[in-house]
C-alpha cells in the first residue's frame, strides 16, 4: 500500500552533494568526451572499466537495495544524483537499466533466487536487464515469453544494454517473472544500430532458454521497474541539459564576433535565459519524482508522469540550442555536443514519450478529454 502524499523535499542533502562530487571527479578522470566518442566508434560500446569503478569500488549499483539484501540501503534520491552526473558525461554504462530498472524488478520478488540475483546486481559484478523495449512506458502492455517445461520462448526488440547483460529478466506468459542467463543455450542477443551509441539496443531471442522464477507477479514487478526507470530518467535528462547549458555559456563567453564576445548579444542572452529557466524547472520536477519514489508517496505515479512530460522537451530543446549556438563546430563529430543531443533524443522516447505520459497523467488526475 502506498504511503500518504507528503510535501516533496526538492533540496539536496550534504550527503547527496558529497556523492555528486565523488561521482563527478571519477567521471572527469575516466569519462572525458574524447574517450566516449572513441568508444562509440569501437566494437565495445560499454565501458566496463568505468562500470567497475562506479559499482565495485564506489558501491553505486546497490543504492536501491536494502543493506540486509546486499546493498547500500540508500534511496532513489541518491540514485538520481548519480544519474545526473552520468547524464552530464553521457557515460556508456548500464546504470539506469541494471542498477535501477532491473534492480527494482527484483525487489518485487521475495524468493531465494531473487535475493541471490539482487545481491549480485548490487555488487556490480552482474549486470541485469529487463527484457522490454526501451520505449515501454509504465502501465503499457509488455511482451511475454511462452513458458514450456522450465524454458522460455519469445522475441524481444529494442532492449537497451542487452549486450552488457549477464542476466535477462523476462515476463512469462504464465504471469511470473523469470531470470535467464545470457550465456545459456537458446539465448541470442543481436545488436541493432542505435541512435544513441552510448546506450545501445539489441533484439533478444529466447528459444528454449532455461529460466528460474524470481517473482510470482511479473506485471507488478515490471510496473514498479518502469515507474522507477521513467522517474529517475528525468534526473539523467537534467544532467544532460545542465551540461550543455554550462558548455554553451562558456563557449559564448570566449567566442568573439565583431570584436566582442558572442554571448554579449541580447538575442543570444534571451535564448540562454530561456534554457536556464527550463533547466531550473526541470530540476524541481526531477527532484520531486525522485523524492516521491524514495518515500513511497501515493503521488509517485503522478510525479513521474509530470517529470517525463517536462523533461523530454527541456533536454531536447537545450541540446538542440547548444548545437546551434556552437555554430559550425557544434556540427562536427569531434565536438561532444552531438553525444548529448542523441542522448536527449533517445531519452525522449525511453520509458514512454511525453505524449504517453500526458495521457497517463490525465488518467491519474481524472482529467477527461473534451470528447470524454
Amino acid at each position: 500500500m502506498s504511503a500518504p502524499a507528503t510535501t516533496p523535499d526538492l533540496l539536496y542533502s550534504q550527503e547527496e552533494e558529497d556523492l555528486r562530487a565523488a561521482v563527478r571527479d571519477l567521471l572527469a578522470d575516466r569519462c572525458d568526451a574524447a574517450s566516449v566518442i572513441a568508444r562509440t566508434e569501437s566494437g565495445e560500446p560499454h565501458d566496463r572499466t568505468l562500470w567497475k569503478s562506479l559499482t565495485e569500488d564506489m558501491g553505486l549499483a546497490g543504492l536501491l537495495v536494502p543493506e540486509d539484501r546486499g546493498g547500500q540501503g540508500a534511496s532513489h534520491r541518491e540514485a538520481a544524483v548519480v544519474l545526473e552526473e552520468l547524464g552530464r558525461a553521457v557515460a556508456p554504462v548500464p546504470y539506469l537499466t541494471s542498477a535501477v530498472v532491473a534492480t527494482e524488478a527484483l525487489l518485487a520478488g521475495s524468493g531465494e533466487e531473487a535475493g541471490r540475483l539482487l545481491a549480485a546486481l548490487a555488487s556490480g559484478r552482474t549486470v541485469g536487464v529487463l527484457a522490454v523495449a526501451l520505449n515501454t512506458a509504465p502501465g503499457a502492455a509488455v511482451p511475454t515469453a511462452r513458458v514450456e517445461n522450465g524454458t522460455l520462448h519469445g522475441e524481444f526488440t529494442g532492449v537497451a544494454d542487452a549486450q552488457a547483460a549477464d542476466i535477462l529478466l523476462v515476463a512469462g506468459a504464465d504471469g511470473a517473472l523469470y531470470a535467464v542467463d545470457t550465456t545459456a543455450d537458446g539465448v541470442t542477443v543481436d545488436p541493432r544500430v542505435s541512435f544513441d551509441l552510448t546506450r545501445p539496443v539489441a533484439a533478444v531471442t529466447l528459444d528454449g532458454a532455461p529460466a528460474r522464477k524470481v517473482a510470482d507477479d511479473a506485471a507488478e514487478a515490471v510496473e514498479r521497474a518502469l515507474r522507477a526507470g521513467a522517474g529517475l530518467l528525468a534526473s539523467e535528462q537534467l544532467g544532460v541539459a545542465e551540461q550543455v547549458l554550462t558548455e554553451t555559456v562558456g563557449y559564448l563567453k570566449d567566442r568573439k564576433q565583431f570584436n566582442r564576445p558572442v554571448g554579449g548579444f541580447q538575442a543570444l542572452k534571451h535564448r540562454l535565459a530561456k534554457i536556464w529557466l527550463d533547466v531550473v524547472n526541470l530540476r524541481a520536477v526531477a527532484r520531486a519524482a525522485a523524492d516521491a519514489l524514495a518515500t513511497g508517496s501515493a503521488d509517485a505515479p503522478t510525479a513521474v508522469a509530470v517529470a517525463q512530460v517536462f523533461a523530454s522537451r527541456v533536454a531536447v530543446h537545450a541540446t538542440e540550442e547548444a548545437v546551434q549556438l556552437h555554430g559550425g563546430i557544434g556540427m562536427t563529430w569531434e565536438h561532444p555536443t552531438h553525444l548529448h543531443l542523441k542522448r536527449a533524443k533517445a531519452d525522449s522516447l525511453a520509458y514512454g514519450t511525453a505524449g504517453r505520459h500526458k495521457e497517463r497523467l490525465a488518467e491519474l488526475v481524472d482529467l477527461r478529454t473534451p470528447l470524454g
